[in-house]
């Protein structure tokens, strides 16, 4: 997995407030790069450099395997929540989801301007050294 990558998705998920969530494919649509299957690889992979439990699935489940943790993490930060704790719950997305204000937009084009300009270095054809030749 790239590097710039990581980083990226690592930067925007630390960005994201107490009590509030964003899905992986919210993550991969503010970089405009990736889906949802690589932003979980990287949470998956490197997440627990981040605050993970603010990273969750679009139905507002918990990262699987975690759900316990990260329920403990959404009650200390009163994260909103639908469903019996003690049995089926989720984070609730429409309540939870982080809408992040133009300052922190800002933030984010600068995070995803980076991915670009990597995208655009490492799409550049190489010239031989002698020249082209005709």
């Amino acid at each position: 997995m790239r590097e710039q990558y990581l980083e990226a998705v690592l930067a925007v998920a630390d960005l994201i407030p107490p009590a509030r969530v964003l899905s992986y494919g919210d993550i991969a649509a503010l970089l405009e790069s990736g889906g949802p299957r690589q932003v979980g690889a990287v949470m998956a992979a490197q997440g627990s450099a981040a605050p993970w439990w603010r990273v969750i699935r679009a139905g507002g489940q918990a990262p699987q395997g975690h759900e316990r943790q990260a329920l403990e993490h959404y009650r200390q930060e009163q994260t909103a929540l639908r469903g019996d704790t003690a049995a089926s719950w989720r984070v609730d997305m429409k309540a939870a989801r982080w809408n992040p204000t133009e300052a922190e937009f800002d933030l984010i084009d600068a995070i995803a301007a980076t991915l670009q300009e990597v995208d655009d270095a490492g799409s550049e054809m190489s010239v031989p050294r002698d020249g082209i030749q005709e």
